[in-house]
C-alpha cells in the first residue's frame, strides 16, 4: 500500500514469475535473474539514485519520485545531491515491509531496556528509538544442486586410564583410529547471500555489521517481483557484489551444509572426526536479486580521537525478530562476572562440604 495516497496494489510472486523452489535437482551451470547479472545502469531505475554518505561511507539508494533527501541508515546523516553515484543494478524480488515503524520501536526500546544496567550513561541518554529507519538490504537468494566429498579421521575410545593423586591427576585416552570417507547430495532451497561488500566485511573494530545476520530467516518465498514503488519512504542499500566476488560464500556455506549431513552417519566415533580433506561439486545453482526488509536503529559510540564504533539494533522487516549491540560499561560487567563466579563457587563449596566424602 502507497504511504501517501493508500492505493494498494499487487505484484506477481517471484516465487512463480522465476519458478524458485522447482527443479532445483535438475540444476546445472549457473542460472541467474536478470537483477542478478552483473552490475551494470539499469533503464527501469531512472528514479533510484544512490547518494555516497561521507559519514560513514555507505552507499543508499533512494527513489527521487517521492523524495529528494534522504538519511543515512547506519548513521544517520543526512545526505545531499552532491554525494550521488552511479547506480547500481536493479533486483529481481522485494520482500515487503509486514513490521510497522510503530512495533520496530516498541521492540527495539525493548531490546535496549533489558540490557540497560550495563550501557553507558551517554547511550541511555541520547536513546532514540523513534530515528529508527526502514531499509531494504540487498542480498542473493540461492537455489543450488550439489555434492560434496569429505575425507579424514574418526577414533572410537577403547580405554581411559588416571595416574597420579590430587591435584596432579591426569587421564589418558586410548582410541582406535580409522580413515573415514562421505559422500552425499543434497539439494539447498532459498540460501540467503550477502550482496553487499560492506556489510558482508565483518570490521569489528568500526561496526557491529554481523547483526544483521542473526535476524535470519526471511519467509523469501513471499517475495514479488520488483516494483520501485514498493520503496516509497523507506531507504534501500544497492548490490555492489557480482555472483563471482558471492561463489567464495556459497561454496563454503554449501560444504558447511554438507558436513551437517553426514553427522548422523558418524555416532560410532565417540572420540569425534577430523576432516582432512573436502570437495565440493557445485552440479547447478539459481540467482535471484533481492531487496530484503530491516528496521535499522543505529547509535555511534565516541572513543577519544579513534573513529569510534557504530552499533546497531536490527528488526526483522517481516518476523519482528531483533538483535543488535549497545555500548556497555566494561566495569558493569566484570564486576557481575565476579559476583556470578563467586556465588557458583561459594555454592560449590557448600555442596562439597554438606555431601563430600
Amino acid at each position: 500500500m502507497c504511504m501517501f495516497c493508500r492505493h494498494k496494489w499487487t505484484t506477481e510472486r517471484v516465487e512463480e514469475k522465476y519458478g524458485l523452489g522447482e527443479g532445483i535437482d535438475k540444476l546445472v551451470g549457473i542460472v541467474r535473474g536478470a537483477g542478478a547479472a552483473d552490475i551494470e545502469d539499469a533503464g527501469d531505475s531512472a528514479h533510484i539514485v544512490t547518494f555516497k554518505c561521507i559519514g560513514c561511507g555507505a552507499e543508499v539508494a533512494i527513489n527521487t519520485e517521492n523524495s529528494m533527501s534522504a538519511r543515512c541508515h547506519w548513521c544517520r546523516h543526512v545526505l545531499s545531491v552532491n554525494e550521488q553515484i552511479a547506480n547500481g543494478a536493479v533486483p529481481d524480488a522485494v520482500l515487503p515491509f509486514r513490521i510497522s515503524k510503530e512495533d520496530a520501536i516498541r521492540r527495539i526500546r525493548q531490546f535496549a531496556g533489558r540490557r540497560s544496567f550495563f550501557a553507558l550513561k551517554a547511550f541511555k541518554k541520547e536513546f532514540t528509538p523513534e530515528n529508527v529507519l526502514g531499509v531494504f538490504l540487498p542480498y542473493m537468494i540461492v537455489d543450488a544442486n550439489a555434492a560434496a566429498e569429505v575425507q579424514g579421521e574418526g577414533e572410537i575410545e577403547t580405554a581411559s586410564y588416571t595416574e597420579g593423586e590430587g591435584n596432579n591427576k591426569t587421564t589418558y585416552y586410548d582410541a582406535d583410529v580409522y580413515a573415514v570417507e562421505r559422500k552425499v547430495k543434497f539439494l539447498v532451497d532459498d540460501l540467503p547471500i550477502e550482496a553487499s561488500s560492506q556489510r558482508s566485511n565483518f570490521d569489528r573494530k568500526a561496526n557491529t555489521n554481523n547483526i544483521i545476520n542473526t535476524i535470519l530467516p526471511f519467509d523469501t518465498e513471499n517475495a514479488v517481483a520488483w516494483d520501485a514503488s514498493y520503496l516509497a519512504g523507506y531507504s534501500s542499500e544497492k548490490r555492489d557484489l557480482n555472483i563471482d566476488g558471492m561463489m567464495p560464500v556459497l561454496e563454503d556455506q554449501l560444504l558447511s551444509i554438507a558436513r551437517s549431513e553426514v553427522l548422523h552417519t558418524l555416532r560410532e566415533y565417540d572420540r569425534g572426526v577430523r576432516w582432512d580433506r573436502e570437495h565440493l561439486d557445485l552440479k547447478g545453482s539459481r540467482w535471484v536479486a533481492m531487496y530484503l526488509p530491516v528496521w535499522l536503529y543505529s547509535y555511534h559510540q565516541k572513543k577519544g580521537r579513534e573513529r569510534g564504533l557504530l552499533h546497531y539494533i536490527a528488526v526483522n522487516g517481516r518476523t519482528g525478530e531483533t538483535m543488535g549491540s549497545i555500548p556497555i560499561q566494561t566495569w558493569k560487567l566484570l564486576l557481575a562476572a565476579l559476583t556470578l563466579g563467586t556465588v557458583l563457587e561459594g555454592a560449590a563449596i557448600w555442596l562439597i562440604a554438606m555431601f563430600g566424602g
